[in-house]
């Protein structure tokens, strides 16, 4: 039988890739005659077949980040949020006091253009300038 099948029996029997095993020379016949992976594994105790260290690697030393224009981390202003949560909540409400008819369709719109201007700073600012 062909010898490359049995490095793969053994490469397999062992967990190791087939580069890794190596075979005795001398001990080429008994290794012939080894079919079941028992045989393998009394073939390794026996020193006919060893299986070869790990070549590895060095190790790689990462290197330290700089400080550049990528990686500086600044604070940033929250002016855009609260616009968002602001102009939501109030016209959220004008659109509910249009459903309800408390003002018509044009204060509707005079008021939306108001918020999107940022004249009201809050709910209550835009009550009081209702009332």
């Amino acid at each position: 039988m062909n010898i490359r099948k049995k490095k793969i029996l053994a490469a397999n029997t062992m967990g190791v890739g087939k580069d890794r095993i190596v075979f005795n020379v001398e001990r080429l016949d008994e290794i012939k005659e080894a079919i079941t992976k028992q045989d393998i594994r009394d073939l390794v105790s026996a020193g006919a077949i060893y299986v070869k260290d790990i070549k590895g690697r060095t190790a790689v030393v990462k290197r330290k980040t700089r400080r550049r224009a990528g990686s500086i981390r600044k604070k940033v202003k929250n002016s855009k949020t609260t616009y968002v949560i602001i102009t939501r909540k109030l016209r959220g409400y004008i659109s509910e006091l249009r459903d309800q008819e408390k003002i018509t369709e044009e204060q509707f719109w005079k008021l939306r253009k108001d918020i999107r201007a940022r004249t009201f700073k809050s709910k209550s600012h835009l009550k009081e300038h209702l009332n």
